[in-house]
């Protein structure tokens, strides 16, 4: 493998990727068939939400490896279910080994799939996050490049949590926007510059 200057990094296949995506055979295959693609639906987008509540503190990496864990554990994040969830609920997840046991983010699953259905009188939980898609989308040559929030970030976590979401930062969000396609921050180089379909490459 080959990097310049924190760039892209070219993998046995030929292909470019950022650095890190490049070693770990999870995070490449989370990379080249996920990550920056678009997420349009309710329970996908709460689910997303959701892992990178709990990711807050901890590697993408950890939280990926647990992701089956935590999607048996919630239900696969079907909002209703776990808006149901009780505190026998919440000791139940904090003595389960495959997920993240922090009570605050727990609850915060609970909170965040109740405000979810909340907003569904109002248009629902993907048309609020993706208005706040912005115009224009970075276009980073290296990971020093790459922004950890931006104006849009901010206005979606300022307006989430006015409408009853927790652990919504903006450096949350903007990790958000970047997963689902809202926002095209590959390298330049990469092989999946341009993948979501939403901006050119």
């Amino acid at each position: 493998m080959t990097a310049e200057d924190n760039g892209t990094v070219v993998g046995d296949d030929g292909l470019a990727r950022p650095p890190w995506a490049a070693s770990d055979p999870l995070l490449r295959e989370y990379y080249d068939t996920e990550w920056g693609l678009p997420v349009q639906d309710e329970q996908g987008l709460y689910e997303r939400i959701s892992l990178e509540a709990f990711q807050a503190g901890l590697s993408w990496a950890t939280i990926l490896r647990k992701r089956p864990a935590f999607r048996a554990a919630f239900h696969n994040f079907h909002p209703e279910t776990v808006a149901a969830f009780t505190e026998a609920d919440v000791e139940r997840l904090l003595l389960d080994p495959g997920i993240v046991r922090n009570r605050l983010k727990i609850r915060a699953a609970i909170t965040n799939a109740q405000a979810t259905i909340a907003l569904r009188p109002d248009g629902g939980l993907v048309d609020f996050v993706w208005s706040f898609k912005p115009a224009t989308t970075p276009r980073p040559k290296t990971l020093a490049e790459t922004a950890t929030t931006s104006p849009e970030s901010i206005a979606l976590s300022k307006a989430l949590r006015k409408r009853g979401f927790v652990f919504v930062g903006p450096t949350t969000m903007y990790a958000l926007m970047e997963a689902i396609g809202m926002i095209d921050t590959h390298l330049v180089d990469s092989h999946r510059r341009g993948s979501s379909g939403i901006w050119s490459s």
